[in-house]
């Protein structure tokens, strides 16, 4: 829908939303440029052009749409592209944490990225490799970045409750056979987020109803769907974490 549409021109009404790059040079750049790809690396939404890269980070809250022309920029807009169609591609952003980058080098934005979990070449033997030689608590690690592209704090709950680890396990304390569970779990979780467009959390999180399928995550005190146990809330690596006591097993005598 987007390739080979030329951006005649770009509004910028919250700078703080790019990096690097002040306002004027950004609207400078993108102007009359034509969209020749568009592209996912893990959470960045890539959109090429001859000379440079737009890289587009949602975070929390953003949103990117095309409107129809007439439209009016709305009160959480930051960067408005106008096209030479007419039409518009809006990043809607309430929270104002999503980020955009105009770069010439790619590494520059996804360099540092782990494998992807759907790239063929990623195995659950990689994954096994990759859990053992780090010594960190396991759910910290699979929302690292740099360790596993693309995981989120939702997607990582739901994908260790369905393997049976619990989130304070030390990854280097995995075995192979979790490992395989854990790597079949994520290509789940991930596959039913597509499925069901993500999740509407509260007023800022829609569009999605992943949050109808949760087992564990938002569910602080219901039953657990498998053995009744109430789901249990805690905050590990800064991050609240859900989990069943029963169907995650405690951690291991000697793996702190």
């Amino acid at each position: 829908m987007l390739v080979g549409k030329v951006i005649t021109s770009a509004s910028v009404f919250w700078p703080g939303t790019l990096e690097k790059i002040s306002a004027e040079q950004f609207m400078l750049s993108i102007r009359n440029q034509k969209i020749l790809a568009v592209l996912r690396w893990a959470k960045y939404i890539d959109l090429q052009f001859s000379d440079f890269h737009v890289f587009i980070h949602l975070r929390m809250s953003g949103d990117l749409v095309i409107k129809e022309h007439p439209y009016s920029p709305e009160k959480h807009d930051r960067i408005v592209f106008t096209m030479e169609d007419g039409n518009f591609l809006v990043f809607n952003d309430t929270r104002k944490f999503g980020r955009v980058w105009l770069t010439s080098n790619p590494e520059d934005v996804i360099g540092n990225l782990g494998p992807e979990p759907f790239s063929p070449d990623f195995t659950p033997a990689e994954l096994h490799a990759k859990l053992i030689s780090h010594h960190r608590m396991i759910k910290p690690l699979l929302l690292d970045q740099s360790f596993l592209s693309g995981l989120g704090n939702i997607y990582s709950d739901e994908a260790l409750f369905l393997s049976k680890i619990h989130p304070q396990r030390n990854s280097d304390t995995i075995n192979l056979d979790e490992a395989v569970r854990l790597y079949q779990a994520i290509q789940v979780v991930l596959n039913n987020g597509i499925e069901h467009n993500g999740a509407s959390i509260d007023w800022v999180y829609r569009g999605g109803s992943f949050q109808n399928h949760f087992h564990v995550y938002a569910r602080e005190n219901q039953p657990c769907q498998f053995c009744g146990t109430p789901i249990i809330k805690i905050v590990v690596g800064q991050r609240g974490t859900h989990f069943c006591p029963v169907c995650q097993p405690g951690i291991p005598s000697g793996h702190f």
